[in-house]
């Protein structure tokens, strides 16, 4: 589809929940001062035009003189381009002015797609759809750690034993009549010793893994169409053997009871523990009823 290139009326932009790799989506800002919390400064005028993904800053090289340069990655290419006409030739923060382009070529940067991780997939979601714009629950989270018993069959002593968790996600985005799901494996190692505390400090992990993971995987089939009046309409593109979203639910849990259920192949970002913490319970997100 069709950016919003130029601006032009009736154009729109389509934003996945995958990590950016598109130059068009990424501005480099050089001329820049070193100072203390220099992203934190970076993300803070440059957010101001919609969401980033990320913001780095590197000191430049021997030959190009003191100073830094940083690359400023947004989901939206129309967001990169507005923020990059507001603020090339301006000071910003610093009392230099900055120098903003967007990027033409990325030669040599890594260019596989990779789903975001579970909370910039939420970060995404508030953004565009609104925190009471869509919910997530867990259907199921069972233990599949004894379906794996290989090492023992051969007789071995297991210097590291793994816990691992397998997780149906539910997302539903009820202004758009739009369910889907994902599932997925988390798999945690147990620390050498083995005590019970290790097992459940592994357990813990695994589940959250895998929770994080399934939540991922359950908005890939779901595509942000930006239109250029800021609405977003919403299109649901399961893949062609997807079965998960067609189950009942008892269906679904007899699969994973039994690990009958093929994983979706989604190449997914690593996921960040510290950003899927739940406390004492796991994450399930409900929309408050009116």
């Amino acid at each position: 589809m069709a950016g919003r290139e130029g601006g032009c009326p009736g154009m729109a932009e389509v934003v996945e929940f995958r990590v950016p790799t598109g130059s068009h989506q990424t501005l480099l800002v050089w001329g820049l001062e070193p100072e203390p919390g220099l992203e934190r400064s970076l993300f803070s005028a440059f957010s101001k035009f919609g969401p980033l993904y990320s913001v780095r800053a590197h000191r430049n090289a021997a030959v190009a003189g003191p100073g830094y340069y940083a690359i400023i990655k947004f989901y939206s290419a129309g967001d990169a381009r507005r923020a990059q006409r507001a603020c090339n030739g301006q000071r910003l923060f610093q009392e230099s002015p900055l120098k903003v382009c967007v990027c033409t070529k990325q030669k040599g940067f890594q260019q596989q797609v990779l789903a975001l991780n579970s909370n910039k997939c939420q970060e995404l979601a508030n953004h565009y759809l609104g925190f009471n714009g869509w919910s997530s629950r867990i259907i199921t989270l069972q233990n599949v750690s004894g379906f794996d018993g290989e090492n023992e069959e051969l007789g071995e002593t297991l210097q590291k034993r793994s816990v691992k968790y397998l997780c149906a996600v539910e997302v539903t985005l009820p202004h758009h009549r739009v369910r889907t799901r994902g599932v997925a494996l988390g798999e945690a190692d147990v620390e050498n010793s083995g005590g019970p505390l290790e097992f459940v400090t592994a357990s813990r992990r695994a589940q959250k893994v895998a929770v994080g993971k399934a939540l991922s995987c359950a908005f890939q089939k779901i595509l942000l169409i930006v239109l250029e009046n800021g609405k977003v309409a919403v299109e649901y593109i399961p893949t062609q053997e997807e079965l998960t979203d067609s189950l009942t639910e008892e269906e679904l849990k007899g699969l994973v009871q039994v690990s009958e259920l093929s994983l979706e192949q989604v190449d997914l970002e690593e996921e960040v523990l510290s950003d899927v913490s739940f406390d004492d319970e796991l994450p399930s997100r409900e929309v408050p009823s009116n």
